[in-house]
């Protein structure tokens, strides 16, 4: 049997379960969004952290040692994220919650699901589209709360304190409501879908593993074999943005939509 008739044969098999859940979540890593222009963090050779020093960039220590520097790089990133558009893998999630109870849990931090429709989207490592200031007693803020600062970085409007971007950086943890929630809905799903990421960083990582040992069918969905591959009932290779279409059209056929 041929690659492409292996796949076709497992993606069928997947969207059967797909068509009959009850409850399904979808766990998201960078590579959803790298098919919409945006890098990923860990590939070799090619990932942010490949280029740059995370320790430079993504820690709370080098954001006290240099704000202006880290604010400048995080600006020109968020720049090009606020450029990106919804790929087909987004546009098939969105459409996919229209079929069936669905709960997005991302490690994107882009917003890419929720402007393709997704609705109920879970953030496990913060968003490019929320400020904060250093000490966190105030949170929630846009670009546009502190638009009229000349500083860069702004400070908040409350306290004085810098704004900082509202993502988790490396020795942080991450925000306890989103992933107990995360956690709790995998731990009561009848089907997760992984797609896009590599399976390596916890606890994020933790989320397919809670819903394949509550006894969830596992879809993985991802150009190369990852972490949770091996674990998964049908491992479905291939961009996001080409197997997810085709896994939402065939829950559609055989639910007659």
């Amino acid at each position: 049997m041929s690659g492409g008739d292996r796949l076709a044969t497992s993606l069928g098999a997947a969207a059967a379960r797909l068509a009959r859940a009850r409850r399904v979540v979808v766990y998201t890593g960078a590579g959803v969004s790298k098919e919409s222009g945006i890098s990923t963090f860990r590939e070799p050779g090619e990932g942010i952290w490949a280029r740059y020093d995370p320790m430079q960039l993504a820690t709370a220590e080098a954001y006290a040692r240099d704000p202006a520097f880290v604010w400048r790089w995080y600006m020109d990133r968020f720049g090009l994220i606020d450029q990106a558009a919804p790929n087909p893998g987004h546009h098939a999630l969105a459409a996919l919650e229209r079929l069936v109870s669905l709960t997005i849990v991302t490690q994107n931090i882009d917003g890419l699901h929720q402007r393709a429709g997704s609705h109920d989207v879970i953030e496990l490592h913060g968003s490019a589209h929320r400020y904060k200031c250093v000490g966190e007693r105030h949170t929630g803020f846009t670009l546009a709360d502190v638009s009229g600062s000349d500083e860069a970085p702004p400070r908040c409007p409350r306290c004085g304190d810098l704004i900082r971007p509202d993502v988790v950086w490396f020795g942080e943890t991450l925000p306890a409501a989103a992933l107990e929630r995360a956690l709790e809905l995998a731990s009561g799903c009848d089907v997760l879908i992984a797609v896009g990421t590599s399976g390596v960083v916890y606890p994020a990582a933790l989320v397919p593993v809670t819903a394949h040992q509550a006894g969830a069918a596992l879809i993985d969905v991802n150009p190369e074999p990852d972490a949770y591959a091996d674990m998964a009932d049908w491992f479905l290779q291939g961009p996001g943005g080409e197997v997810l279409p085709r896994l939402v059209d065939e829950v559609k056929r055989r639910r007659g939509v």
